[in-house]
């Protein structure tokens, strides 16, 4: 595992930014998986940036969502694909129907997650997965449970992911209660995890996911077990982690 320090978060959505935009111009056909939330905001601004000064061609990219909302429309302001539209998919030239989010509105839950499980697979599998982690522990939405969830699945949000998310909401009552979820199997069969993480509220979940046991009480501690996963974080973010060596 590689950590990167950044003094702050500006910096730290630089660094990430470059790890993704190396892989694109490697591989200008990756299939990317994509995170949502505030953390990833500044990463998505960055490569926006590239791409319109000419650094950076999305046209052949490839994408999967990490998680939707259930009952929440493409075009409701607070669903993961109108965040997607908005942050990066708008301000860039990938192709419309290259980009991949589980379906907020499927009639048949069961069905839905195989059928994004199948997606995944028929596409070759993720290049480079991004990711972020909650208070809780959780990447994407797989909460802290007594198993590690394998396949993309409906989850019940825990209590402290809704009132997380309660602030991009005009009323806590709004927040939906169930989501739509990549599973763990696929996240760790990324080739490559690109984890990002600011802010000193993280700072305690951050060493517990990389320093403590690997529990499926703390999801986000299984990318101890990845061959090949990279921590950009800020200074706060990383401030309880002692004496590890950052880069």
């Amino acid at each position: 595992m590689k950590i990167i320090s950044a003094p702050d978060y500006a910096a730290m959505s630089r660094k990430a930014a470059n790890i993704i935009s190396a892989q694109v111009i490697l591989k200008p056909d990756s299939v990317l998986g994509l995170a949502t939330g505030s953390t990833p905001v500044g990463v998505y601004r960055q490569l926006a940036d590239w791409y319109r000064k000419g650094d950076l061609d999305f046209a052949k990219v490839r994408t999967v969502n990490l998680d939707e909302y259930c009952g929440l429309a493409p075009d409701h302001p607070q669903s993961y694909r109108f965040y997607m539209e908005t942050n990066l998919f708008s301000q860039v030239n990938i192709q419309p129907e290259n980009t991949h989010l589980p379906d907020g509105l499927a009639a048949d839950p069961a069905a839905e997650c195989v059928r994004y499980d199948h997606l995944i697979s028929a596409l070759g599998g993720i290049d480079l997965q991004l990711l972020g982690i909650g208070h809780n522990g959780h990447i994407g939405f797989n909460e802290p449970d007594e198993a590690f969830g394998k396949m993309t699945h409906q989850v019940q949000l825990n209590p402290m992911t809704v009132e997380a998310n309660a602030r991009f909401f005009t009323d806590a009552d709004e927040v939906p209660k169930f989501a739509f979820t990549m599973g763990i199997r696929a996240i760790m069969q990324a080739r490559k995890i690109l984890l990002v993480v600011n802010g000193f509220d993280k700072a305690d979940i951050l060493k517990q996911a990389l320093t403590g046991p690997v529990t499926p009480a703390v999801p986000g501690s299984i990318l101890q077990l990845h061959p090949d996963v990279t921590v950009v974080a800020d200074e706060a973010a990383l401030a309880q982690l002692g004496q590890v060596e950052f880069l």
